[in-house]
Parts: C-alpha cells; structure tokens; sequence
C-alpha cells in the first residue's frame, strides 16, 4: 500500500516487481501440477457424477479453478489472477489430460472471471468474501465459455444445475480453499515480502 499525494489516503501499488512476476510463474507452475493430479482424481469423479446426476458434476470442479484465486490474493496486482491461472493451465495442458489445449482455453476464461472480481473491488480487498466471490466470478466465466463450445446444444435444466453446481465448488473448493491456503503459507512465512505475508489480522 502506498499513500495517494492528493489526499493522503492509503491505495494499492499496482506496478509489478520482479518478485511479483517470479512468484506468478512459481505459483502457476504449481498450480498447474496441482491440475495435473487433479485430472485424474476428479476428471474421474466428474464423470460418474455427470453419469448418474447431470449437471452435478460441477461439484468437483473448483479445484480446477484455484490458480487465479491464489494469483489474486497473493500479488494483488493486475492480472495476476489472469496469469497464474493461464499458466497453471498450460503445464496442465503439457503434462497431458484428456481435454487437450482447451484446457488453455478454460484458463483464460477462469482467470478473467476470477480478476473480474479483483478488479470490481479495486484491487484494495482480500477477505474470504472476495476470495469465494472470485471463485464464483471464475466458474461463471468457465460456464460460459462452455456453454459456448457445446453446452448451448443441452437442456436449459442441465445448464441451470451445471451453473450453480460450478458456481458452489468454485466458492469452496476455489474461493474458500485457496484463501486458507494463503493464510497458512502467510503464517509459515513464506509471503513476507507481500502484502498477504505482512498482515497481521485477515477480515473476513
């Protein structure tokens, strides 16, 4: 945080440091190891839900989702959330899954939805609330690039349970997880040189 000359009033710093670009590629890179196990397990656990509840499946899809989270709530810069979720992507994409270079594509969307968020409260908040709401933002964005690639041909109910099934494990699994993990690494220390590391009280 820096102090506005104008008005004296505290605003993020927005301008990206080195550290800060480090940390992106560092956290995407795992993030995206983190995807690649995730493949499998929930790639799975996906598909037998999806085959016995339609729609459903979303429940197991925020893991997918926690890049652009852990991006935002770490750098706090613009387009964090952005680049580590397209780069968590990428390395998904490399080690190989199922979905190929859509996967990609997926991060994007899921890394414009999640700095949606940031960027509606001004890069200045960082409390669960806002964690969980860019995990939403994220499995918005993911639904609609879904739908667009295919979902569209489903039944309006499918669409409907799919959006809030997504939205749901985007929330916990995306939102909610991934703010407790910045809390833990911030107490291991491991954030001191960033904002997340140096507070000493989180609200939420």
């Amino acid at each position: 945080m820096r102090k506005d000359k104008n008005t004296g009033n505290a605003r993020p710093a927005r301008r990206w440091r080195v550290v800060d670009i480090i940390t992106a590629a560092v956290l995407g890179v795992a993030t995206g190891l983190i995807f690649w196990v995730w493949n499998g397990l929930g790639g799975a656990w996906y598909s037998a839900i999806e085959s016995l509840l339609p729609g459903f499946g979303g429940l197991v899809t925020g893991v997918w989702l926690l890049g652009g989270v852990l991006g935002g709530l770490i750098i706090r810069k613009p387009g964090a959330a952005i680049m580590v979720e397209v780069i968590a992507a990428i390395i998904s994409a490399v080690l190989g899954n199922q979905w190929g270079i859509t996967t990609v594509y997926s991060g994007l969307a899921q890394g414009i939805g999640a700095e949606l968020v940031f960027m509606a409260f001004m890069y200045a908040r960082y409390t669960l609330t806002v964690a969980m709401l860019s995990g939403v933002g994220a499995s918005v964005i993911e639904w609609c690039y879904e739908w667009a690639s295919g979902n569209y041909a489903r039944s309006v109910q499918y669409n409907l349970i799919y959006l809030v099934s997504l939205s749901v494990s985007g929330a916990i699994l995306a939102g909610a997880l991934g703010f407790f993990l910045v809390r833990a690494l911030a107490r291991a220390g491991a954030l001191d040189r960033f904002a997340a590391g140096r507070e000493s009280t989180e609200l939420v």
